[in-house]
């Protein structure tokens, strides 16, 4: 049963075609990636399901809801997490106060809330961290601080955009870690992401697109014996 799913969805900024009939898909339970160049149209898709870029056509449904037209404030009720690529964490707050501060009931009975402390068991670099202020922390706390702090929104959707970008080999293998849990703990997980290595260790399936239209769509597995596609679309 799909989560989430896209239906030729295409998106404008003013008068600059972005996205074209783009359509993918996301079951329940299931870690999917989209992967492509900068400049592909990843982050304009994700910005699109999320309420900041509008559809100017096609359908998008989560859990049986049309997100077209929606705030992003309604999407986020409806169980919609956002980790966003340029992390936006609060400068002037501690590290607790940016978690707390996204603290929101959960609509899916079916899970554990989040609270501050289980956050600190998911990424234990941050405990030590509790009252340092969000500024002063790395390029790499800062995104586990990030995606914390959308999990406290207690979502059954996690949307990141391209959550390890810029952020130290370490902390790349921690985070792939950490969505692996994700996966296994049942939350339903879509990330745009360029690096292909990292994708392919916590990826169900995995889209890929150029130039605002899916190119491929197949398992890890396909994807992986495809050097065809990798070649045309992922390599630099």
């Amino acid at each position: 049963m799909s989560r989430l799913e896209l239906k030729d969805v295409s998106t404008h900024y003013g008068t600059s075609h972005i996205l074209f009939d783009v359509s993918l898909a996301v079951d329940e339970g299931e870690v999917v990636c989209l992967l492509g160049r900068n400049g592909a149209g990843k982050t304009t898709t994700i910005k699109t399901i999320m309420g900041l870029a509008r559809a100017s056509s096609g359908s998008i449904e989560f859990a049986g809801e049309n997100l077209v037209g929606l705030e992003p404030h309604e999407i986020a009720r409806l169980g919609v997490g956002y980790v966003p690529d340029e992390r936006l964490i609060f400068p002037d707050l501690t590290v607790r106060e940016n978690l707390e501060i996204a603290t929101k009931k959960g609509v899916d009975p079916g899970f554990e809330e989040w609270t501050v402390e289980r956050i600190y068991e998911m990424f234990p670099a941050l405990a030590p961290l509790d009252g340092n202020l969000g500024g002063y922390l790395s390029g790499g706390e800062q995104q586990m601080l990030t995606v914390g702090r959308t999990l406290m929104g207690n979502p059954s959707l996690l949307l990141l955009d391209e959550p390890v970008e810029g952020v130290a080999p370490l902390v790349v293998q921690e985070l792939g870690r950490q969505i692996r849990k994700l996966r296994d703990m049942g939350l339903t997980i879509l990330f745009s992401e360029q690096n292909l290595q990292f994708a392919t260790k916590i990826s169900d399936r995995a889209y890929i697109i150029e130039k605002g239209r899916i190119q491929f769509q197949g398992t890890i597995e396909e994807l992986e014996n495809n050097s065809e596609i990798q070649k045309k679309y992922l390599m630099i």
